[in-house]
C-alpha cells in the first residue's frame, strides 16, 4: 500500500487530494497544526475512526515552522509521496504578515526537504508552486517563463520553487513542482475573491446582506476546477521522470466576469450590490494571468474537465443551498 503525507491536509486542495488518494487505495496521512479550535471540516466527510479495521487516514500535529515536527513525522511514517499544499495563501494578505509568509511558504519548504534528504527517504514529492510567480511576465505563461513576482507570497514561492530544482539537480531527489493557476471550488476559503462573490450573492439573494466590497475588478485570471487539478498532482507524481508542469484551463476572465455569472445564476445585478474598497487592492498589482498547460496535456494526459461558467454556477448554487438550509434552521424571529 503506498502511503502518502499531505501537508495542508485541512485546506481545499488538501481535501479534494485526500479524497482522490483513499479512493486509489492509499494510506494517506495528513500534517495538521494545533489549534484551540477546529478546522477539519473540509476532511469531516472522509475522516476515519482510528479504531476501526480499516483506517487509512492519520492526521498528526506538525507544522512547516517546525523542523523538528517535520523530521519526527517522516522518520515515523516513512511516506512514498509527500504533497506540500501547505502555506499561507491569500496574496494581499502577504503584503500584511510579509515575515511570517516567507517563513511558511518559503523557509517551510526548506525544513521539509532537509527532512526528506537527512531522512534518507525514498520517497516523490510534490511541491505547490503557483502562478502568481509569474507575476507582470505576460500571458500565455508556461513552465520557461520569466518569474517576475508581485508580493510577498509570489517571491516566497519562486524561492521554494527554484529550491526544489537544486534539490532534484543536487542530490537526485524525486521532486515534481505544480505550476498551478488559480483553482476554486465550493470548499475555497472565504477570503478568496471567487468564494466571497459566491457566498455574498447567495446572501444577498436572501436578504442577509446587501453590500459586497471589492478590489480589482479588471484582474484576469485562469480559473479552474480544484477536484481537476489534485488529479494533476498525484499523475505527476507517477512518471518516471520528475519533472515541473503549468497546470490551468488556457482561459482568462475577468473579476467582472465572475460577478457576471455568479449574480447571474441567481438572477441578481452585481452593479447594484458591489462597491469597491481601495483596501482590498494590492501594492502591486497582476494584471493577467492564463496558462499553457500544453506539457502536462502531452506527457501526463491531464485535461480540464470543469469549465469557468460550470465551476462560478457550482459555487453559487453550493453557498446558496448552505444559506438556504441555514435559514431553515434558524428560531422563529420575535
Amino acid at each position: 500500500m503506498k502511503r502518502a503525507l499531505i501537508t495542508g491536509i485541512t485546506g481545499q486542495d488538501g481535501s479534494y487530494l485526500a479524497e482522490l488518494l483513499l479512493l486509489k487505495g492509499y494510506e494517506v496521512i495528513g500534517v495538521i497544526r494545533r489549534s484551540s479550535s477546529f478546522n477539519t471540516e473540509r476532511i469531516d466527510p472522509i475522516y476515519q475512526d482510528p479504531h476501526s479495521t480499516d483506517y487509512r487516514l492519520r492526521l498528526l500535529f506538525g507544522d512547516l515552522d517546525d523542523a523538528s515536527s517535520i523530521n519526527r513525522i517522516i522518520q515515523a511514517t516513512q511516506p512514498t509521496e509527500i504533497y506540500n499544499l501547505g502555506a499561507q495563501s491569500h496574496v494581499r494578505v502577504s503584503f500584511d504578515v510579509p515575515d511570517y509568509t516567507a517563513n511558511t511558504v518559503a523557509m517551510g519548504t526548506l525544513r521539509l526537504l532537509e527532512a526528506v534528504r537527512e531522512s534518507g527517504a525514498r520517497c516523490r514529492l510534490y511541491q505547490a508552486s503557483s502562478s502568481e510567480m509569474f507575476g507582470s511576465s505576460p500571458p500565455p505563461q508556461k513552465e520557461d517563463t520569466r518569474f517576475r513576482p508581485r508580493s510577498p507570497y509570489a517571491c516566497a514561492k519562486v524561492f521554494a520553487h527554484q529550491l526544489c530544482q537544486n534539490y532534484r539537480d543536487a542530490y537526485g531527489l524525486f521532486i515534481c513542482c505544480g505550476i498551478l493557476f488559480n483553482h476554486e471550488s465550493p470548499r475555497r476559503g472565504i477570503p478568496f475573491v471567487t468564494r466571497k462573490i459566491t457566498r455574498s450573492a447567495a446572501r444577498i439573494l436572501h436578504g442577509l446582506d446587501k453590500k459586497l466590497f471589492l478590489g480589482n475588478l479588471d484582474a484576469q485570471r485562469d480559473w479552474g476546477f480544484a477536484g481537476d487539478y489534485v488529479e494533476a498532482m498525484w499523475l505527476m507524481l507517477q512518471q518516471d521522470r520528475p519533472d515541473d508542469y503549468v497546470i490551468a484551463t488556457g482561459e482568462s476572465h475577468s473579476v467582472r466576469e465572475v460577478l457576471d455569472v455568479a449574480f447571474g445564476t441567481l438572477g441578481l445585478d452585481w452593479k447594484k450590490h458591489v462597491e469597491s474598497d481601495p483596501r482590498y487592492l494590492r501594492p502591486t498589482e497582476v494584471d493577467a494571468l492564463c496558462g499553457d498547460a500544453s506539457k502536462a496535456a502531452a506527457r501526463l494526459g491531464w485535461k480540464p474537465r470543469v469549465r469557468f461558467r460550470e465551476l462560478i454556477e457550482m459555487m453559487v448554487r453550493s453557498d446558496e443551498a448552505d444559506v438556504r438550509a441555514a435559514l431553515a434552521g434558524r428560531a422563529p424571529q420575535t
